[in-house]
């Protein structure tokens, strides 16, 4: 997403942000003759984090930016002439420059398993050495991108999401991220004043306990938070009782605020701690007896989806919710991974491919395209379809098969396709005009509308389609028996 205010998404220089193993293969493939070489690589994850049915793409605008500042200068050059490195691969480094062509789902976009989020087709030295960073920059993106929008899905439309998360990040960096891609992925703000700052939006925050505890009662700190924020005055009301003390004094203050001509539109309690249910509905209906049914409910406390759903089944009153650990530092990780598909020799593309035992962990071979199919009458999105590159799609009775259980096939009618991935980088020069925020945070909530319902939902949730055309199936089968032929001889 675009940055404001002069801000970079990545605040060092991150040519060094790579495990020892790629530098080692880079100056294999240097001094055996093969950098020329191109190598195509796919980003991908097998398994949605918190048995979820989807994930978030996100992470992408960090990618352009290391791509676009990759270089390595003379601290860096002296650190590989340290490690033992050849003067010739640090000239090669020397003089690097990413020319490679990168294809990637946009931010934003809600994605599944196995298909192919990033695509870099590059000389092999070149498509090597950003493997960690792309890993390292995508996965933690997603992660935060995904529990927010896990936390959205479950509350009801109307009420806001806050992120609050900055504290509970596992670093400052991880901190930025979460409020950035939480607000991308469809919060109504963050109270991380840095965040804010970076995307030209205003913090958002209400007031702490030690505010409260700084004063000899109550009431006297709720009055004097309103005198100095009477159009945003939501008073914290757990210190000591809320329903004998925090509610009490706050329907105190907004009765002194009446008296002393002061506005009473934006005013509201929030509570972070005990039966938020019971508690809830217990202060409404002191808030509206009181004369103020307009005063917004805020709840917050180690909010889940799981937990915010529960709070809705049980009938809890809340306009607003600040959510912090489940965005900033959510349950599972996304594990997405950077593997080999095609290898470019002598001017000919030869697909590669990793066998397992384990079915899912078979990758998906070759350098591919990747469709999403809406159904024509709902307007929801069916499958994730992969096939052959150049290869023409049926666009009626299109039979698609799971790429990972052959059995499993579906036959798509009265159906559209839509391209997923989009060109990012054609020979090194960047292409894509990464969108600002608001812009990346409509076109989540779009994306995610065209998902069915079952997919979102947080339990159970039905798992989403992504499969190959019968002749992207074949090929990869193929390509399976063929090298496990050559094992078995």
């Amino acid at each position: 997403m675009k940055m404001f205010n002069g801000y970079e998404r990545l605040p060092r220089n991150y040519s060094l942000l790579t495990d020892n193993y790629e530098h080692k293969m880079g100056q294999g493939y240097l001094l055996n003759g093969k950098k020329d070489e191109l190598a195509a690589f796919d980003v991908f994850f097998r398994k949605v984090p918190n048995n979820g049915g989807y994930a978030i793409m996100a992470g992408l605008d960090k990618v352009i930016e290391y791509i676009e500042n990759l270089h390595f200068d003379e601290h860096a050059l002296k650190y590989f002439k340290r490690a033992g490195f050849t003067d010739e691969y640090i000239e090669y480094l020397r003089n690097f420059k990413f020319s490679g062509t990168i294809k990637a789902i946009p931010d934003g976009t809600p994605v599944f398993p196995n298909e192919p989020l990033i695509t870099v087709v590059a000389p092999l030295i070149e498509a090597q050495i950003v493997e960690t960073a792309v890993l390292s920059l995508v996965n933690g993106a997603m992660e935060h991108a995904t529990g927010a929008r896990r936390v959205i899905e479950a509350t009801p439309n109307g009420v806001g999401v806050m992120e609050f998360g900055a504290r509970r990040a596992d670093g400052t960096e991880a901190a930025i991220d979460a409020s950035l891609y939480g607000m991308m992925a469809g919060c109504v703000g963050t109270s991380n004043d840095l965040a804010a700052y970076m995307v030209d939006k205003i913090a958002i925050g209400t007031m702490a306990h030690s505010d409260i505890e700084s004063y000899s009662n109550e009431l006297l700190a709720f009055i004097d938070f309103a005198k100095v924020y009477p159009n945003n005055c939501i008073l914290l009301v757990d210190t000591y009782d809320t329903l004998r003390s925090g509610v009490p004094n706050a329907i105190k203050t907004f009765k002194w605020m009446e008296e002393n001509g002061m506005p009473t539109d934006n005013i509201g309690i929030r509570i972070d701690s005990g039966d938020l249910v019971y508690l809830s509905k217990e202060a409404k209906k002191m808030l509206v007896e009181a004369g103020f049914p307009q005063a917004k409910i805020c709840l917050s406390n180690g909010l889940t989806a799981e937990s915010i759903e529960s709070l809705v089944a049980e009938g809890a009153v809340f306009d607003l919710l600040g959510v912090g650990d489940n965005i900033s530092k959510p349950e599972g990780r996304m594990g997405c991974v950077y593997k080999e598909v095609s290898l470019n020799s002598d001017g000919e593309w030869i697909a590669k491919i990793k066998l397992s035992e384990d079915a899912i962990k078979i990758v998906n071979p070759g350098i591919k395209e990747l469709y999403r199919a809406y159904d024509n009458e709902s307007g929801y999105a069916v499958a994730d379809i992969i096939v052959c590159k150049g290869e023409k799609i049926q666009n009626d009775d299109l039979i698609v098969v799971s790429t990972t259980d052959y059995l499993k096939k579906k036959k798509l009618r009265d159906f559209t396709i839509v391209p997923l991935q989009q060109p990012i980088f054609e020979n090194g020069e960047l292409v894509f005009d990464d969108p600002d925020l608001d812009t990346t945070k409509a076109y989540c909530d779009a994306q995610m509308a065209t998902i069915y319902p079952e997919v979102k939902r947080t339990n159970n949730p039905q798992s989403y389609h992504v499969s190959g055309t019968e002749e992207y199936v074949n090929f990869k089968n193929e390509l399976i028996e063929e090298h496990r032929s050559l094992v078995l001889k």
